[in-house]
């Protein structure tokens, strides 16, 4: 079962998803891959501890604080190929930025392999949920 709980943010709506209490995405209504990983059953709460405490992050996020990404129980839903993306671009720094070429080079690296995809890393990274969105502002 996924958790699902909607957030009125100032760029529209936000659709925030947990499952085993952790945050497993948010999508921003109408956005090309809304929801596009689950095949699960949503149930729609207002009682989810981690959905409530992502609220209050992105309360803070959207007044101006930087909340680390950290603070938050998230365990991003795909391949191992797509968490390892996922990894990286939730340790992006605030106002760094840093390139698909550059993520697939250290995903290369760690993997022990000589080169990577640097679409593929785009297409892992646009297919799940804004959850780097987030990270990367």
């Amino acid at each position: 079962m996924v958790y699902i709980m909607n957030y009125n943010s100032p760029i529209g709506d936000i659709l925030l998803a947990s499952k085993n209490d952790k945050l497993i995405g948010l999508w921003i209504e109408n956005q090309k891959y809304y929801l596009s990983n689950f095949k699960e059953e949503l149930q729609e709460v207002d009682n989810i501890k981690i959905l409530n405490k992502t609220k209050k992050w992105l309360d803070r996020y959207f007044g101006g604080e930087k909340p680390k990404i950290d603070e938050l129980e998230i365990e991003p839903v795909g391949s191992e190929f797509r968490k390892d993306v996922w990894k990286i671009l939730m340790c992006i720094p605030y106002g760094e930025v840093i390139t698909y070429n550059d993520i697939a080079k250290q995903i290369a690296k760690e993997r022990g392999i000589k080169k990577m995809s640097a679409q593929a890393v785009g297409r892992s990274s646009r297919t799940q949920s804004n959850l780097n969105y987030y990270s990367m502002s």
